[in-house]
């Protein structure tokens, strides 16, 4: 996939922020509207952009507690099957399989430390496979972006 400079402009501008108007990125980059739709197209077909999307601020909804889990899988366990239950938990934002010390990781958000104990006692531990678990809490979070193109 070939990026040039106004596509990487449409970009920036986007991932700055996703609602500005299409008129808006046109006037910047110096091209139509209908060219930048053009270009969205092909960006979105390439999959170079995968979506657009709202984010929430979980504080405000009483969501406090941010935690990774390193996960350790028996030797006779199945991958899929873990994620697969994994993907029931709600409070598990994000899975990934890794190298290192763990064969999970997995990105839990809950809304307090007793809230936390009870994901991790009542739905994380109790999935078959999971040997044993290790957990992070985020204190406070100091870099949130995307890739820079």
């Amino acid at each position: 996939m070939k990026v040039d400079g106004i596509d990487k402009k449409i970009i920036r501008s986007l991932v700055k922020d996703a609602r500005v108007p299409i008129l808006t990125i046109a006037r910047e980059v110096g091209i139509s509207g209908a060219a930048i739709h053009q270009r969205l197209r092909k960006l979105e077909k390439s999959k170079l952009i995968e979506g657009y999307s709202m984010k929430l601020n979980p504080v405000i909804i009483g969501y406090r507690t941010l935690s990774f889990v390193g996960i350790h899988i028996e030797p006779s366990a199945i991958l899929s099957s873990i994620i697969k239950r994994l993907k029931e938990v709600p409070e598990v934002l994000e899975s990934h399989y890794t190298t290192g010390d763990y064969s999970i990781f997995v990105k839990v958000l809950c809304k307090d430390n007793q809230d936390l104990i009870r994901v991790l006692e009542t739905k994380i531990q109790q999935i078959n496979g999971i040997s044993k678990i290790e957990t992070f809490i985020s204190l406070q979070q100091q870099i949130d972006r995307q890739i820079h193109i």
